[in-house]
């Protein structure tokens, strides 16, 4: 290179970095939306006051497509507006018209302060409503509720937004499953169930994103106009945060290929399929040695294209940051770094790692301006989705009166009182007659519990009202805590509340964990209730006047089997975390408001289970050369303190499969379609082929692979009630390592006393009668397969004949 060629680089280069200098403060001083009170980008009077005329700028053309708008954003700005855009606190192009934007918004469970992009700090929106935590509103199997709450979630967050206290992008829900029993986390999840947790996230995805009448596009789902844009997280792989030392920012998950298409991926290939979700979040960990931000097999190559995420791909908070300074992966520097997740396909980093890196690695070569266009792209679209640029006339009525409304406090009663779980109730003795209970005990150190209720990622709630609040409107109480903390490190207060016991008529111990037990970085060592709570438990139902009412809030299970096989404790309730209304729900089922028709999401396990196997080893089913068991109620086949799906009633059901027939599918393949084979137990119960893969199944290959049934459901008590219907799956006979069972489909039905409900359910063979082998195959095997209802309540078999001209080694 000769020397003017050198000096003339060199001068460009210093031209380039002392611009983006100037920019960066210009930026900083963006204050239009916030003074003026502007609602989107592409105000002409907002523009004026810039000193731009607007109808200069493509980018505000709406009558332009969503890609021509954003085409014409991007190629106006310099490499260093470009990425600076590519950060959580994006800093906009004030030059161009484009302001800052915050992307860190959450609504696990209401609009939370939680992120910089929502805040609660004047009277203009001082509170928001706060439901139950998902784990509780999950318990309740009630799809148009988890979609009704996800709609009253989205309109206060327009309502703020219009009030200049949120953006439009929020980072939930969290999807990942369950699988141990002490993740700390469960409190934000559905659960266990990979299916069900599918369910829930396109359902509650569809309540915060959908706009009535414009739910697809028959063209470009990526021109769907978005109430608010949702993000499914954490993929993939997560659900280890701090166990013994073992943090999430250094955890690698060695994940078999099975279990990730048929547990840790499938809720989020419904999330973007069926819930057209506008983002996903790429977690912490590695999968398999690889960052999660950092696989494009995981990301480009499945969320992407494969799924066809409309939308964008963002980093869980310093997850770049992270994968260099903790996990050394790589010995990456940080524009190594970059470049790499952003060839990935990550399009947004909750971080600075972009905005600071990205311009040095394409200088230095290491990745393409080009690459930061599609980013641009993917994140630029979901805004105009939402109406960043344009605004959405028909949500600019919203206001402060739609924030903490009457009917939204009335649904965070509902979902909570829909989701508490009803373990166990000892010749009735549940419900309480108000007109009998002249003075009740309430005690336990969630008596009083309000903060507790609502769990993380939460904002400042309308109101509370505790167990206490709500006892004391129904009736006389005596109050006593038992424990001063939840950690209940000494047993002083015991005697009081024994005390207490002994005047009442009957008892309430509200008992359990909080966020100092369970919590994001936080793992369970154990399975118990903490400290004394034990003795406080069993002192109390030793000394009770009346009957004891033991209720339970948590999000993972507690091993409570002392208490279930307690005679003196006459009932156990589960509440969860029930949110900024919990006392209310919980005394309206205690006292027989509410007929409780609950489940449970997750499997409770006996406190063994933690000595069993250590929390990172990840397969799901059992190790036999470890003497692992199984995880989850799919694979664990030992004794529990109450399994998944357990959950009483006031009243009694009866289940009746009508139209009830013998069904027979009969496959027969082409000379292009093979068998594919299958691992038995025996082989010579191993039918001439035993499955086919189920992408080659075209509908011509099966007369018909609907099964419809239905379900008659019978009320045979005396009390109105709801029911919750679980359908399960169980694979033919003899195969090796197939689900105990998997839920397949499952429906809520209120039904009155004394009559009954016919539920109708339409299977089909190649979505809900598949099985993922050992070699990650989706498959449909041969043989009879059973439909379960419930407990094994009612089951009816399905008989599938594949027949080939070719055997399975042709």
């Amino acid at each position: 290179m000769s020397k003017s060629s050198f000096f003339l680089i060199t001068f460009v280069t210093f031209l380039v970095f002392t611009t983006a200098r100037k920019v960066r403060i210009n930026l900083a001083n963006d204050s239009s939306f916030s003074t003026k009170n502007y609602t989107k980008v592409c105000d002409a009077a907002r523009f004026t006051d810039l000193g731009l005329d607007m109808n200069e700028f493509d980018y505000c053309n709406s009558s332009l497509d969503f890609h021509s708008r954003v085409k014409d954003l991007i190629d106006r700005m310099t490499l260093y507006e470009k990425v600076g855009q590519l950060g959580n606190k994006a800093s906009g192009a004030l030059r161009i018209g484009l302001p800052q934007y915050k992307w860190w918004s959450e609504a696990l469970h209401g609009v939370s302060d939680f992120g910089d992009g929502s805040t609660f700090f004047d009277d203009v929106v001082p509170s928001a409503t706060s439901f139950p935590t998902p784990i509780l509103t999950a318990a309740s199997f009630n799809e148009t509720l988890w979609n009704l709450i996800g709609k009253r979630v989205s309109t206060e967050a327009r309502a703020m937004h219009n009030l200049g206290r949120a953006g439009l992008t929020y980072w939930s829900p969290n999807i990942n499953a369950v699988r141990d029993p002490r993740w700390g986390r469960a409190l934000e999840t559905p659960g266990e169930d990979p299916y069900m947790i599918g369910v829930y996230a396109y359902n509650y995805v569809r309540g915060l994103q959908d706009i009535e009448g414009q739910e697809s596009s028959p063209h470009d789902q990526n021109s769907r106009p978005l109430k608010v844009a949702a993000c499914c997280k954490h993929y993939v792989a997560y659900d280890v945060d701090n166990w013994l030392g073992v943090v999430r920012e250094n955890f690698n998950a060695h994940v078999q290929e099975r279990d990730m298409v048929e547990t840790f991926q499938k809720s989020f290939e419904m999330c973007v399929k069926m819930g057209d979700v506008a983002s996903v979040m790429c977690s912490y960990n590695q999968v398999n040695g690889i960052p999660s931000c950092a696989d494009p097999q995981l990301l480009k190559q499945t969320v992407r294209d494969k799924w066809k995420l409309n939308g964008y791909i963002v980093s869980d908070c310093d997850s770049i940051e992270v994968m260099v300074d903790k996990q050394k992966f790589l010995g990456d520097a940080p524009e190594d770094a970059v470049a790499k997740v952003l060839r990935a396909g990550l399009d947004l980093d909750c971080g600075d790692f972009y905005p600071n890196y990205t311009a040095n690695a394409v200088l230095q070569g290491k990745v393409r301006v080009t690459d930061i266009d599609n980013a641009l792209k993917n994140i630029f679209i979901v805004l105009m989705r939402v109406g960043f640029f344009d605004g959405m006339p028909q949500f600019d009525h919203l206001g402060k009166d739609d924030i903490c409304s009457e009917d939204n406090i009335n649904l965070a009663i509902e979902a909570a009182t829909q989701g508490i779980v009803l373990l166990k109730n000892d010749n009735e003795a549940l419900p309480l007659n108000p007109n009998q209970i002249k003075t009740l005990a309430v005690i336990g150190p969630h008596a009083n519990a309000t903060s507790v209720m609502i769990g993380n990622y939460k904002g400042i709630p309308c109101r509370y009202t505790s167990p206490l609040d709500a006892f004391k409107e129904a009736t006389e109480v005596i109050y006593e805590m038992g424990c001063d903390t939840v950690s209940c490190q000494n047993n002083s207060l015991i005697s009081q509340a024994v005390e207490a016991s002994k005047k009442a008529d009957a008892t309430v111990l509200v008992v359990g964990l909080d966020l100092s037990v369970e919590a994001e970085s936080l793992d369970r060592v154990d399975l118990l209730i903490p400290g004394y709570q034990t003795e406080l438990i069993n002192e109390v139902a030793s000394n009770s006047k009346g009957p004891v009412i033991l209720v339970v809030m948590s999000a993972g299970g507690v091993d409570i089997g002392f208490a279930r096989d307690n005679p003196n404790i006459k009932a156990i309730l589960w509440a969860g975390y029930a949110g900024e209304e919990g006392g209310h729900a919980i005394a309206d089922v205690v006292f027989g408001k509410y007929n409780p028709g609950g489940r449970l999401p997750l499997t409770w396990h006996e406190n063994s289970y933690v000595s069993m196997l250590p929390m990172t080893s990840i397969p799901l089913r059992p190790i036999d050369s470890l003497g692992y068991p199984g995880r989850t109620y799919r694979f664990f086949n030992g004794s529990v303190v109450y399994p998944f799906g357990y959950g009483l009633s006031y009243t009694t059901f009866n289940y009746k499969i009508t139209e009830e027939s013998e069904t027979i599918l009969n496959i027969n393949l082409d000379k292009f379609t093979k068998c594919r084979d299958l691992n038995y137990i025996d082989d010579s119960a191993k039918p001439t082929c035993p499955a086919v893969l189920i992408d080659d199944l075209a509908e011509t290959k099966i007369d018909n692979q609907d099964v419809e049934f239905s379900v008659e459901v019978e009320n045979t008590g005396e009390m109105d009630g709801s029911d919750v219907i679980l359908v399960y799956w169980v694979s033919p006979n003899g195969i090796v390592d197939t689900p105990i069972k998997q839920l397949i489909a499952f429906k809520k039905v209120f039904v009155e006393a004394g009559k009954s409900v016919k539920v109708n359910f339409k299977l089909n063979a190649s979505r809900d009668l598949g099985l993922v082998d050992f070699q990650a195959y989706n498959l449909l095997a041969a043989g009879t397969h059973t439909i379960s209802i419930g407990e094994n309540v009612v089951s009816f078999p399905i008989t599938i004949n594949i027949q080939s001209s070719l055997d399975v080694n042709s």
